[in-house]
């Protein structure tokens, strides 16, 4: 895809490996250098893993590298002389912000509102500004544009912060997952999931129990959990004093899992809140259906209840229990989602999602 204009761009991530928000940033790198942009992405943090386009500034190393103090002031030294030397028509922010006066310093002395995209990538806002709706304008109010990831997302910062700048643009495809296989093999059939082992946050806690009192186990039907977090030696005990551990298995983070994607049964995700969760794109983009809370937000703008996956109350272990039987052991149910799969997520394909990116850059 060729674009007529191109334009200098830099992106801030806190890093390249780990989650979602960083694996979507690494994609919008790759899908900006594609469209005939400059690209430069700037990380916070020493952790690259995703694949990404461009040229990097690893902030990450510095602060590897001298006391905290120390590193943070001359991090903002080094990416305010880069911002200044390199003179970028825009400037897209991925980071959560949640040290509200350094976040005020970088917002008025460190960027120029009029370049800045400011992006909200989870639906707990409190991540990303103040709740203070008038402390949030005065960050943001004057941003070129504040993008938010989901329907929910834009809805929100229109309605509680009364932003004028908002636009939505969803997380894309992760095209590589359907040309890189990872070489784990799980013997037999089993449910999946994968991402940052955060029970504030994924709360694998309800999955657990809800696996525990479904039929799976008894049927041999195992349920992996792929991921590091601060949380998983916690699961490990908590799984390991279960009449089920022996079904429980834990894997660790991998960048792609999509081999472990493609031949489970289906995916499960529980989380207390999301933005737009690429686990549901990247399980459905390679033929798995899912089975999701409706949790705030994402998740019912890409699940079409029977259709590509189940969509079940939040924090309803009953529901939840209830799903996992029902579209393992329902064969109709399941060869319907699973065939819908695939096509249900093509309007998030990358070529789709740039189309976007470029009309506002434009």
């Amino acid at each position: 895809m060729l674009n007529p204009v191109s334009k200098k761009i830099c992106i801030v991530v806190k890093s390249l490996g780990g989650g979602g928000a960083e694996r979507s940033a690494g994609l919008l790198s790759i899908m900006l250098s594609d469209l005939g942009h400059e690209v430069h992405v700037v990380t916070v943090l020493n952790d690259i893993k995703y694949p990404y386009a461009g040229t990097l500034l690893n902030l990450g190393t510095i602060k590897d590298q001298n006391s905290k103090l120390s590193a943070g002031l001359k991090r903002f030294r080094t990416l305010f002389k880069y911002i200044r030397s390199n003179d970028f028509d825009y400037l897209i922010d991925n980071r959560t912000r949640v040290n509200r006066m350094k976040e005020f310093l970088v917002s008025k002395i460190l960027y120029k509102p009029n370049k800045t995209i400011y992006c909200m990538r989870s639906f707990n806002l409190y991540n990303y500004m103040p709740t203070n709706a008038f402390m949030a304008r005065m960050w943001y109010g004057n941003a070129n544009k504040v993008v938010g990831v989901s329907e929910a997302i834009s809805e929100k910062l229109q309605n509680k912060y009364h932003f004028n700048n908002v636009i939505t643009i969803q997380n894309p495809i992760d095209i590589s997952f359907e040309k890189s296989l990872s070489d784990t093999i799980i013997e037999g059939d089993y449910i999946l999931f994968f991402g940052r082992l955060i029970d504030a946050v994924k709360n694998v806690s309800l999955l657990i129990e809800a696996y525990e009192k479904s039929n799976l186990h008894q049927e041999n039907v195992k349920l992996v959990i792929m991921g590091d977090g601060k949380d998983k030696v916690d699961f490990e005990k908590k799984v390991a004093m279960k009449s089920c551990a022996d079904s429980i298995q834990f894997l660790d983070f991998n960048p792609n899992p999509s081999n472990l994607i493609t031949n489970a049964k289906y995916t499960v995700l529980t989380s207390h809140y999301e933005g737009f969760p690429r686990m549901i794109l990247e399980s459905l983009s390679l033929g798995t259906p899912i089975i999701s809370v409706n949790c705030m937000s994402g998740p019912s703008e890409i699940i079409q209840n029977g259709k590509n996956g189940l969509l079940v109350d939040n924090y309803n272990v009953v529901a939840l229990t209830e799903a996992m039987n029902t579209l393992y052991f329902d064969e109709e149910l399941y060869q319907r989602c699973k065939e819908n799969s695939k096509s249900s997520v093509v309007k998030f394909s990358q070529n789709n999602i740039a189309k976007q990116w470029q009309n506002i850059l434009n």
